[in-house]
């Protein structure tokens, strides 16, 4: 799969900041509207989505780098990575197949257009100094200076879904 096939567009965040929330809403809204969508999630620790005891576990532990579980319902693949050490983002774009939109909560540190979701609560503290993280709009629960994060984009209402997907869709160029 070409990774410029799929249009990508992310949303980071401080922890708490809503950028969960916000993906769950973004997610339903773009489904509704018909598109195939798909997700990555950044896990900042080890993870396992197998459970001790069944049979494709016992696969991985016997050494199998790569594992298909599959049904009738759905399929997942596994994929140990040894010593290869963590894939980056443009590497796993490439195992979806055609979609209208992939989103992508978190992975700040990389190019790909994002929203960063602003609590003020939890923090003003901006992801934003370089410009390298590409933050192209806030989705704020309430208003802020947005110069203040250094963004030059808008600040939208974290509440207000399609404000959000519009924005999105605007600047990705989705048909929808």
């Amino acid at each position: 799969m070409n990774v410029q096939q799929n249009k990508v567009f992310g949303v980071t965040g401080w922890k708490n900041s809503g950028k969960t929330t916000l993906m769950e809403k973004l997610i339903s809204y773009f489904v509704g509207k018909g598109l195939k969508l798909g997700t990555i999630k950044r896990a900042h620790c080890g993870f396992d989505i197998d459970q001790p005891g069944t049979d494709s576990y016992r696969h991985r532990e016997a050494g199998a780098q790569e594992v298909m579980i599959a049904s009738e319902k759905r399929w997942a693949k596994m994929h140990e990575l040894q010593d290869e050490g963590e894939q980056p983002l443009s590497e796993l774009l490439k195992e979806f197949g055609e979609l209208d939109l992939v989103l992508v909560e978190g992975y700040k540190g990389d190019t790909h257009p994002k929203i960063q979701a602003v609590r003020p609560a939890v923090t003003l503290k901006p992801m934003n100094n370089d410009k390298a993280n590409n933050i192209v709009a806030l989705a704020a629960e309430t208003p802020v200076v947005a110069a203040d994060l250094n963004v030059d984009g808008p600040v939208l209402d974290l509440n207000d879904v399609e404000s959000i997907a519009a924005f999105i869709s605007d600047y990705v160029g989705l048909d929808n």
